[in-house]
């Protein structure tokens, strides 16, 4: 397996990524990835492009804007429609590559990157197989009507933050990871993933408070019915929100199938090697049949 290192341009900024190359010669069906909120090439969607890679598949793993070595500002601003863009820039990319069947291209989202993702292909054909590893499938009227004060003030919250940004240039921000204060991501799994194990000199630890006015309307449960391509679900009992993850494959109109993933919560399936391994070895059996 070998690593080759491409940029691109998405929104006039200059994204970095890294294209993982089966170790045999030729030209190979190839992947995007796209992973969780605040997270960088090094982590799950490098995590999953590798084994991807191992297994037959090229995979490419790249910083969104605002995040690791790509550019733009502010920094650690999780923005739904700039990342979509981005996807949408990585699979013209890809298909450049000389290494890339460039008819045989599919998607591969993990947590939050699957809705990122589903977002990107919705409405079309060309890109050839979708697969959805523990996705955070948000569904924004459910997470409203949980806390509809909680909700609307982090969002007031988020706007105040952004007029102050274009008003003085400053960022606010707050961890991404983070146990007994404000945080982007609470959970002591994913507190010690983003904290311990996967730590890089790549990541920050950040979330700019700014991305809240946005991020929480993201809905992904809204692109569900605009999936055409067809799509594998890998989902398990332990893994983020499965009501959630059951709603929107239900919402899949095009050719669809599920496997379940076996985990103790949501975070090792990013790490764990033998969850990995074997999510991953569906997910090529389903590709090799859709590409």
């Amino acid at each position: 397996m070998s690593i080759k290192r491409i940029s691109f341009d998405a929104g006039g900024e200059q994204i970095i990524g890294d294209l993982h190359l089966p170790s045999s010669k030729g030209v190979h069906p190839a992947v995007v990835t796209c992973g969780p909120m605040t997270s960088v090439k090094e982590q799950v969607t490098g995590t999953y492009a590798a084994e991807l890679a191992k297994q037959g598949i090229a995979a490419f793993a790249f910083d969104h804007r605002h995040f690791g070595e790509s550019a733009g500002v502010p920094r650690h601003y999780e923005f739904h429609k700039n990342k979509i863009a981005d996807l949408k820039a990585a699979f013209h990319a890809l298909s450049a590559q000389p290494e890339v069947a460039s008819h045989q291209i599919g998607a591969v989202g993990i947590c939050l990157g699957c809705g990122y993702m589903a977002h990107a292909i919705a409405n079309r054909s060309d890109i050839r197989g979708f697969v959805g590893v523990a996705g955070y499938y948000r569904d924004v009227e459910a997470i409203k009507a949980a806390d509809p004060i909680g909700f609307a003030n982090k969002v007031a919250q988020g706007k105040k933050a952004r007029m102050h940004y274009e008003a003085t240039g400053f960022v606010e921000t707050i961890p991404a990871a983070a146990l007994g204060e404000d945080a982007a991501m609470t959970m002591q799994s994913t507190f010690d993933y983003y904290t311990k194990r996967a730590v890089h000199p790549n990541y920050e630890n950040r979330f700019a408070v700014m991305s809240r006015e946005y991020f929480l309307e993201f809905d992904v449960q809204s692109a569900a019915p605009r999936i055409r391509t067809p799509f594998l679900m890998a989902h398990g009992p332990n893994a983020l929100n499965p009501s959630w993850a059951d709603k929107f494959y239900k919402a899949v109109p095009g050719p669809k199938e599920k496997i379940s993933i076996s985990s103790e919560g949501q975070t090792d399936i990013y790490d764990n090697p033998e969850i990995v391994k074997a999510t991953v070895s569906q997910a090529v059996e389903f590709l090799l049949r859709v590409l």
